[in-house]
């Protein structure tokens, strides 16, 4: 009966799947048309929560969680409860709305991601893996596109395969790098007027880009910095990272902590990250980082991760670190994240990894992540791993 309930619903108004590749603004007009004009957003309140409840409740996984998505589209009362009843990643391991890949993933478990390359178009596509199995086709959540500049590379990251461009609405964010490959900036952003006319460009560097008008103002917000050791010697061996998550207090993951959890998409950011300061891409504070040491981290300031130093394995004759299945060829862009000692003394908390990337075929990629981190930058932290680096190996 319930089912059926949301067939009908459906059939008078087409919700698309968000997390699927739909337009962020044009799902976001949908709601808000809702209106009360919709006979069912006059449903008792209890009765509806409870409706909603149980469909929330049975529905656990993709593709089935569409009929959840679905009802969040019928009205705004329809939508209210639904954001009510649905909980956040860190709490239900569930990503729901495009809005979960930038809250923090869960705090019990990894959560299971793969990333699929395609060496042709220079784009990388992450999806959430839907059973065990390391070849299922997934659920796809952000895709993202290399693009080469004189004096650094940027990976631009999208909501939506078709439409990798700052200029358009579903633009997350960036990262870049600097000119050998071994510090890279990862920037939170999105296009300050989501409604902008959108116009193909010939000349966009960018596959599958579009361009908008140059009256359309975008901002990047600097949310982690990563670095990678130089190979001074020269010597074949594991690569060594940093990780600096600027918009991650190092206070998330001691007990009672709490990660930054955005709830919904701002149209400029500024409600996400108040705490952090805005600059763009070609700021003296970005270059002085891609060109000069890392900050020095105080106790109490932001969370810093660090790659877990792998073992020699004497029979095999190669550096092993052990990913439990989830990785089956050896690389030297695999690597386990874990908590740094910079953020006080070891404890339990710096043994659980964090984020885990590793290679199981040509270009197919695994990547595991939980709390504090969110899809989003662990997709970023990922992509850094792809990029040539001159000096570190």
């Amino acid at each position: 009966m319930t089912m059926q309930c949301i067939a009908r619903l459906r059939s008078r108004r087409v919700v698309q799947d968000q997390l699927e590749g739909s337009d962020t603004a044009a799902a976001a007009a949908a709601v808000a048309g809702g209106g009360g004009d919709c006979c069912w957003a006059n449903l008792p309140h209890e009765l509806l929560r409870d409706v909603l409840l149980r469909i929330e409740e049975s529905e656990t996984r993709w593709p089935q969680m569409r009929n959840v998505v679905a009802c969040a589209g019928v009205c705004r009362s329809w939508r209210f409860v639904i954001k009510e009843i649905v909980q956040v990643p860190e709490i239900s391991g569930k990503l729901t709305f495009p809005i979960s890949v930038k809250q923090p993933g869960p705090k019990e478990c990894l959560l299971q991601c793969f990333i699929k390359r395609n060496r042709s178009t220079q784009t990388y596509h992450l999806y959430l893996s839907l059973t065990n199995a390391l070849t299922d086709d997934g659920k796809f959540l952000l895709a993202a596109c290399k693009c080469r500049r004189p004096t650094c590379t940027d990976y631009i990251i999208s909501l939506r395969a078709e439409e990798i461009s700052k200029g358009s609405s579903t633009y997350v964010g960036k990262l870049r790098s600097n000119f050998l490959g071994t510090k890279f900036s990862v920037f939170d952003g999105q296009s300050s007027n989501a409604g902008a006319k959108m116009t193909k460009s010939r000349s966009s560097r960018l596959a599958y880009s579009k361009q908008v008008t140059p009256r359309v103002p975008f901002r990047n917000y600097p949310t982690a910095h990563i670095s990678y050791e130089l190979n001074m010697l020269g010597s074949r061996g594991p690569r060594r990272m940093q990780c600096i998550m600027d918009s991650i207090p190092a206070t998330s993951i001691r007990p009672g902590g709490v990660a930054p959890t955005p709830a919904e998409f701002s149209v400029n950011n500024v409600n996400v990250f108040p705490s952090i300061p805005s600059f763009h891409s070609k700021s003296a504070s970005m270059k002085n980082f891609l060109s000069g040491p890392l900050p020095h981290q105080k106790d109490g300031g932001a969370l810093v991760l660090r790659n877990k130093s792998p073992r020699w394995h004497e029979q095999l004759q190669c550096w092993c670190l052990n990913f439990h299945g989830r990785v089956t060829f050896a690389s030297v862009k695999n690597f386990q994240l874990v908590v740094s000692p910079e953020n006080g003394p070891a404890g339990p908390e710096h043994e659980k990894i964090i984020l885990q990337f590793g290679k199981v075929g040509k270009d197919l990629f695994t990547m595991d992540y939980r709390y504090p981190i969110s899809a989003f930058q662990a997709f970023a932290i990922c992509l850094s791993s792809f990029d040539t680096k001159i000096a570190c190996e």
